[in-house]
């Protein structure tokens, strides 16, 4: 009987049976005196029990203005230290953090507050080329005329507040210190009493996926979820007290919320932002002036890094791991993370939104070539399966097929949409990925690309990330990505977007003779895009639906991208 592509996570650590709230405040009655947050632009060093001021203060505030357990409160900034009070102040007062694009304009705004139903929303003044406070003018006109807690919109009918991150507000709304003198309106034993209601499994948080198509969608996830998942992801790592976390990943996702300021917050770790948004320059200052030992990121991140002119001249030797997650991860890069930047036990982890993140990990001690081809294996108390998507059988060890998952990490639900939950999560709870996975005879498991990313060229089906990996391995790139575009002759073509490093001259017949008796000859792009960006999502993952539209235009493939197909 050949073994099935099946494993599950055993341990002898039992899952944490505790609100976000009162494991925040048994942290910092363990820690008090331990740094817990430090936020290089806005000069803040707090200790928990500084920190545990500043959230209880806050979570007081919400309860002053009205918010009831169960009301959503949106929160729309880059990542600052306010963003981290909210987080533990509505989960100590089971307030539904909705969390909202820092790149987000005023269509998906709507949308995501709309849909989620925030009654308040908490909001930088701007961010890069967003101006936030223009944007919710233009949206609410009706704050000009209605004061804070009474305001009646018609795009936004269940918003009432709008708090701004700055030391004024405009008409309508309150500042963030005038939102925290509010805390004085209600007592320690209100809040006591509001926090000891809230039971673990209940919701408190919505994170909007980015989807290809439609609008996105808001996974739904309980304390149980992202508390624990922040723990074991941290766990593996083997955090404790000592360690110094930089998060230069946004906070709005679940990278920065839940693997980084969750996974600190469990283990009285330290949690530290080098900037409002991703600048490689200040990851690697922090990195030295802090003493850091651990560095979050999406690959596009590391190479950035790596690639920095000044790189060499940073002290990195405090480094000893970290987290390369949100897209896959190159093995050249790896690699050299590991020794140019002393990260030489850096994981890489797998997951989704809709699992909390993480379901599978890489961990110390993992073989080199396990490190650098695989994303490890299943955590601990999770179930991890690999199936042929058509019929939903579980596969022998080896055959590739699409990744499901199963347990504590698995979403409530899509906000308000029964439906889409259904889609993605079956009657035996186990939750749909869309990825195409291999797993080995250890637990081992691949990733070899979406099940919609698949190329099929003349019949056969090809794999983008086979051909990112060789390719890679050209000296003079620094980054690739392989799409397929349409072919009237194949169906499809493939077509390799390339970013190569600084000084380099590189063409397109360089990588096709590159290419040439090494890889199988319809692998071999036929197109070549040479460029400085990738299209992406604020989290850094590839947006290679957009990469394709602009490629269908440019290479004029319009009237070909709509022959119609058996």
């Amino acid at each position: 009987m050949k073994r099935q592509s099946y494993t599950s996570g055993t341990s002898s650590i039992p899952l944490l049976g505790l609100t976000i709230g009162d494991m925040f405040d048994h942290i910092s009655s363990i820690h008090p005196d331990e740094e817990a947050l430090i936020v290089i632009e806005q000069e803040i060093r707090w200790t928990y029990a500084e920190l545990s001021s500043q959230v209880n203060d806050c979570a007081k505030a919400l309860l002053a203005c009205g918010m009831e357990k169960g009301d959503r409160l949106g929160i729309w900034a880059p990542n600052r230290y306010e963003w981290t009070v909210i987080q533990f102040a509505t989960a100590k007062v089971g307030v539904i953090l909705v969390n909202i694009n820092p790149a987000y304009r005023k269509h998906e705004l709507t949308y995501a507050l709309n849909q989620s139903g925030c009654k308040m929303l908490v909001m930088a003044e701007r961010f890069k080329t967003s101006f936030y406070v223009e944007m919710i003018s233009e949206l609410v006109p009706e704050l000009a005329r209605d004061s804070f807690a009474a305001l009646v919109s018609e795009a936004l009918p269940n918003l009432k507040m709008v708090v701004v991150l700055s030391d004024t507000a405009p008409a309508g709304c309150i500042s963030w210190s005038q939102l925290m003198t509010r805390a004085t309106d209600a007592s320690h034993e209100d809040l006591q009493e509001r926090q000891s209601s809230l039971a673990f499994d209940e919701p408190i948080n919505i994170q909007y996926t980015s989807g290809t198509t439609g609008y996105p969608k808001g996974a739904t996830l309980s304390h149980h979820n992202i508390l624990n998942n922040g723990f074991f992801v941290a766990r593996s790592m083997g955090f404790s007290v000592q360690d110094r976390l930089i998060i230069p990943v946004p906070l709005y996702h679940c990278f920065g919320m839940v693997m980084g300021n969750l996974g600190c917050m469990t283990h009285g770790a330290t949690m530290i932002y080098p900037s409002e948004g991703f600048d490689p320059q200040k990851v690697l200052e922090t990195a030295e002036k802090e003493k850091a030992t651990a560095i979050y990121g999406v690959p596009t991140m590391f190479i950035a890094q790596l690639d920095h002119p000044s790189f060499g001249s940073y002290d990195l030797s405090s480094l000893r791991t970290g987290i390369m997650a949100g897209s896959p991860c190159p093995i050249e890069v790896m690699k050299k993370v590991q020794s140019l930047m002393n990260m030489h036990e850096v994981q890489i982890a797998y997951g989704m939104t809709e699992t909390s993140p993480v379901s599978t990990q890489t961990k110390i001690g993992t073989p080199l070539d396990k490190q650098v081809s695989t994303v490890g294996q299943v955590l601990p108390h999770i179930e991890v399966k690999i199936i042929d998507e058509h019929t939903g059988q579980v596969l022998p060890l080896g055959q590739p097929g699409e990744l499901c998952t199963r347990g504590y990490s698995v979403m409530l639900g899509y906000w308000n949409d029964e439906e889409k939950t259904r889609e993605a999560i079956d009657q035996a709870r186990w939750m749909h990925t869309g990825d195409l996975a291999v797993m080995d005879e250890e637990g081992y498991v691949n990733i070899s690309g979406r099940i919609k990313d698949m190329i099929i060229r003349g019949g056969e089906n090809i794999y983008p990330r086979e051909i990112e990996e060789f390719l890679y391995t050209h000296p003079q790139v620094s980054d690739v990505q392989v799409i397929g575009i349409p072919s009237q002759k194949f169906g499809e073509e493939i077509m390799a977007w390339v970013k190569v490093k600084d000084g380099a001259n590189v063409t397109a017949e360089d990588l096709q003779e590159f290419c040439h008796d090494q890889i199988a000859y319809f692998k071999i792009p036929a197109y070549f895009k040479f460029t400085d960006d990738f299209p992406m999502t604020v989290t850094g993952k590839i947006r290679k639906i957009e990469m394709r539209e602009i490629s269908i235009k440019e290479l004029q493939l319009s009237e070909v991208d709509h022959i119609t197909t058996a």
